[in-house]
């Protein structure tokens, strides 16, 4: 036993020691698992030189019908690269499912409401590379960390983005928030005032807001109780609460050890001991 834990003392110290920036996540891939799926790297969704994605289809698939998730990093809208998060899709895959991993336009490049904009259609191609390979019938969720968890509500509660890709909210059959910004106006924090075009935020750009009695997908919420970056309670909470109100169907998960890194870092194969967070969300989209 003392083995044990001394190994896992020595895989959380080499890959959460700087995983905020890229050595981190280099070491989190480094470690990670890449044998339960068939990669398929830099698909286009867009002629843009970030409107890539990387599929990784599973070796063994869940049973019924196929699951895909659309995985989408956080880094406040201006930084991050979706090889950063190759142990994201690979965790998926050998859960079963067929992992997207999506790359999107930052700031200055564009800002709100560009990325969302990328997001909506990366979503859509996945619906059709779904189709195309045989998989119409696909259950097809969006997920993210942070940054991406508000991309993956605003898909979810906001009709405007898949709308505007030609598909309805209705096309997903739910959505996974991990650590996510759903409910920051004001700003507080400066480098995000340019992401939403400060002085002129709206709030529109709020996914609690658009959460009313019109039908939405199901959806699961996770946070750390430690987490210092997003207040858990204006954030995840409170849009858990809103969902609830209008009789959404809702799953909250706090996990009393997690912080903002460590919640998406146990998705990694060496590190899933810190919390069930892969087997959470592995049962959210088996029932779908």
């Amino acid at each position: 036993m003392a083995i044990t834990r001394l190994t896992r003392r020595a895989w959380l110290a080499a890959a959460l020691s700087s995983l905020a920036g890229c050595s981190g996540l280099d070491v989190l891939n480094a470690i990670s698992k890449a044998d339960a799926s068939i990669p398929m790297l830099g698909l286009a969704y867009g002629d843009k030189p970030r409107q890539r994605l990387d599929v990784y289809r599973p070796i063994r698939p869940m049973a019924g019908a196929a699951r895909a998730v659309v995985f989408f990093y956080g880094g406040s809208w201006r930084d991050g690269s979706r090889t950063d998060y190759a142990f994201v899709g690979e965790a998926l895959a050998a859960a079963g499912a067929i992992a997207m991993v999506a790359d999107y336009r930052l700031y200055p490049e564009v800002s709100y409401p560009g990325f969302l904009e990328d997001c909506a259609a990366a979503t859509a191609f996945a619906r059709r590379w779904l189709a195309q390979q045989g998989y119409a019938n696909a259950r097809l969720f969006v997920a993210g960390h942070s940054a991406g968890a508000y991309n993956a509500a605003m898909l979810a509660t906001d009709s405007r983005w898949l709308g505007a890709q030609g598909l309805s909210t209705e096309t997903l059959s739910g959505w996974i928030g991990m650590a996510g910004p759903y409910n920051f106006l004001p700003i507080e924090t400066a480098d995000i005032l340019p992401v939403f075009n400060h002085p002129h935020e709206t709030q529109d750009s709020q996914p609690v807001f658009h959460v009313d009695q019109r039908w939405q997908p199901p959806a699961l919420l996770l946070t750390g109780e430690r987490d210092a970056y997003v207040d858990v309670g204006r954030n995840t909470l409170s849009l858990a609460e809103r969902l609830m109100k209008f009789r959404h169907p809702v799953e909250l998960k706090v996990y009393p050890q997690l912080d903002h890194k460590t919640l998406v870092a146990a998705l990694a194969s060496p590190l899933q001991f810190l919390g069930p967070v892969l087997p959470d969300v592995v049962d959210f989209i088996a029932r779908a």
